[in-house]
């Protein structure tokens, strides 16, 4: 049973087989995207039904903001990312998710958006356990 499904809270699906788990945090699950392209981190508040940002209590909002900012600056930290990109789309996943991505100049497709570039390469399982691993001691 995934964390959460006991309230009705269930990954969506897509999200679950594009990301690993690295964490919990007071709201959402922290996940890495499986594309070594990019370092790329999804926040997803542990909220049933929830696909708007607005559809949030205020205090949800607040925790949300929060961890936004705790996981970008550990990305940034652990990357040296010359920017964070921050977003919240959800026209493939309607499920409210938070994408935190650190992008550099010279990266595939800088300065252009992360959606819909190429192939994901997904990482080699040690390099992925490594890179979670230092997000985590960031953390």
């Amino acid at each position: 049973m995934m964390r959460g499904q006991e309230h009705g809270f269930i990954l969506d699906r897509r999200l679950n087989a594009e990301s690993e788990p690295l964490i919990w945090l007071g709201l959402c699950e922290l996940r890495v995207m499986n594309d070594r392209r990019w370092p790329w981190l999804v926040l997803v508040p542990h909220r049933t039904g929830v696909e708007e940002l607005f559809e949030l209590t205020p205090l949800d909002l607040t925790m949300l903001t929060f961890e936004i900012n705790l996981v970008g600056q550990a990305l940034k930290e652990q990357t040296g990312c010359t920017k964070v990109n921050v977003a919240a789309l959800g026209n493939v996943v309607r499920q409210l998710h938070v994408h935190i991505v650190a992008r550099s100049e010279g990266d595939p497709n800088w300065p252009g958006p992360v959606w819909g570039h190429g192939l994901r390469e997904p990482y080699r399982r040690e390099d992925l356990h490594q890179f979670v691993e230092c997000i985590r001691q960031r953390l």
